[in-house]
């Protein structure tokens, strides 16, 4: 019987119900819905509805993380799909790096979101790809989060690296179906991201099968943008794309 692991403090998925154009919000790798609460709380302040999922096995203990997979994680993010289709006309999904790969990946495969928005989307991440994964340690340190301010982010000190080999797999998979994307992406990355080079969403720009796509580059963050100083910035560029795009606030 698989053991159940209580919800670190702090990492909870959040509901904040607002308009009739909701935001699925999702977080990256190794991280939480404390990474994007921030962002999340200032989008309801619009007057959109917010979810931030937790994804499987983030936010409890690094055993039940090690055993989740990336189609764990994509399911996470259909449930909350789901979820806001309960309270939601019109929906949008933002990611953060892995939670960007998530949401290509899932709109690639059908799932209707109104739009895109990723924010230093993981297409690449040169660490990871430097392991030699027949011989690396079952578990890699994972470093001190990629943040240009003081800020705090919840994370396992660990990665197991059956998670890092499963995030690696899942960006393979998605990276050839970008061209297949035809909703309105909004672009969003860091000049400096020493994790995922910014050239991934320069990549992104060029391949995503979208004609309604724009790029924007935040210049005072790091990788883990929503926890750092552009955190207005995002809901100011995410606002008007989705004002924009929304088939509520289309006027012809």
């Amino acid at each position: 019987m698989p053991t159940s692991y209580p919800v670190l403090s702090g990492a909870e998925d959040f509901l904040i119900q607002r308009g009739p154009i909701g935001i699925l919000l999702c977080h990256g790798f190794n991280a939480t819905p404390q990474s994007v609460r921030a962002v999340g709380e200032q989008l309801a302040e619009q007057g959109l509805t917010v979810y931030a999922p937790r994804l499987h096995g983030h936010g409890t203990d690094v055993r039940d993380f090690e055993t989740s997979t990336a189609e764990d994680w994509k399911d996470s993010l259909r449930q909350g799909f789901a979820l806001l289709r309960q309270h939601c006309s019109s929906i949008f999904i933002a990611g953060q790096s892995m939670g960007a790969t998530l949401a290509l990946s899932l709109v690639a495969d059908g799932l209707p979101a109104d739009g895109l928005i990723t924010i230093n989307a993981a297409l690449s991440v040169p660490a990871y790809e430097a392991l030699s994964f027949t011989d690396c340690p079952v578990y890699l340190k994972e470093s001190t989060p990629d943040i240009k301010r003081e800020a705090a982010e919840i994370i396992y000190e660990l990665v197991p690296a059956v998670c890092a080999s499963e995030l690696l797999r899942l960006i393979d998979e998605t990276r050839p179906t970008l061209p297949s994307i035809h909703v309105p992406t909004l672009i969003l990355y860091s000049a400096v991201d020493n994790v995922v080079p910014p050239e991934n969403s320069d990549y992104l720009h060029q391949v995503i099968g979208s004609l309604d796509k724009r790029s924007y580059c935040l210049l005072d963050s790091y990788h883990v943008a929503t926890l750092d100083h552009d955190q207005a910035t995002i809901v100011q560029e995410t606002t008007r794309f989705v004002e924009q795009f929304s088939r509520l606030t289309q006027t012809g």
